[in-house]
């Protein structure tokens, strides 16, 4: 079931949102060569705390007898495409490093991701994160109501097959409220004028992933970390985003 959101409710998770968007900021930071993982993670559950919020991803089970994941954040890293655990792995010059977080406050949840370069001089690389973020902002603008949600998602898969580049397929975007997953799913591929008709009040969670390679992932022994099948590099972004009578908002923002 597709949960409306009202005008107070909306504004409400423009706080997480804001929330959201300046832990993100923060961590970028203190992204170096030679970091590990597990201090951003460190960072942001401070910066996340301070500031009145709760880590959604923390303790989270997507199933009854999933493993909980550990993290504040995901922090995936090369060919991995989401859900990285933070560990003492350390970032090294050449990596490219996706940074995905969500928040609750106010008593609603805010989500967004960003893949972060470090020190890359490959065009192909480079063109990978630049293609991956400009498919999200091209979903958000068809995010208006009285589209229907697979002109977002064929919007997205339109902009990144153009240059052989593949969406993933078996992790989508999702709605978002109270909850950090609702109805509706929000894939990045899909036919246009398809789907679930766009209403002023819903939410979504808006998040191309986008592989060098094929589209196939594959989940490491650690129960949650996907990783490309063919090891090539993938990238992540993602905002948080309500559709109103003046078109889709980006709440996930400073």
């Amino acid at each position: 079931m597709i949960i409306l959101k009202s005008p107070d409710e909306i504004k409400r998770m423009r706080i997480a949102g804001r929330i959201v968007a300046e832990v993100l900021n923060e961590i970028k930071k203190y992204i170096q060569h030679g970091i590990p993982t597990v201090e951003l993670d460190k960072i942001a559950e401070e910066e996340i705390r301070k500031r009145g919020a709760e880590p959604t991803f923390k303790g989270y089970k997507r199933f009854t007898n999933d493993i909980p994941f550990p993290g504040c954040i995901c922090v995936s890293i090369n060919e991995e495409v989401v859900h990285g655990i933070p560990s003492n792995r350390k970032i090294c010059n050449g990596d490219i490093i996706s940074i995905d977080i969500g928040v609750k406050a106010e008593g609603f949840c805010s989500d967004s991701a960003v893949t972060i370069p470090l020190n890359i001089n490959n065009k192909k690389t480079t063109r990978l994160l630049s293609m991956t973020e400009e498919a999200l902002y091209l979903g958000i603008e068809n995010a208006s109501e009285g589209n229907r949600l697979q002109d977002i998602s064929y919007t997205i898969q339109e902009h990144v097959e153009k240059e052989n580049f593949s969406v993933v397929r078996d992790f989508v975007g999702h709605g978002i409220g109270r909850a950090p997953h609702e109805d509706p799913q929000v894939p990045n591929y899909g036919k246009p004028r398809c789907g679930k008709r766009l209403e002023e009040g819903m939410v979504l969670a808006i998040e191309p992933m986008v592989n060098m390679g094929s589209y196939e992932v594959v989940i490491k022994e650690n129960g949650w970390t996907a990783v490309t099948a063919d090891k090539s590099l993938s990238a992540h972004f993602e905002h948080t985003v309500a559709i109103t009578n003046n078109g889709p908002e980006i709440l996930s923002i400073v």
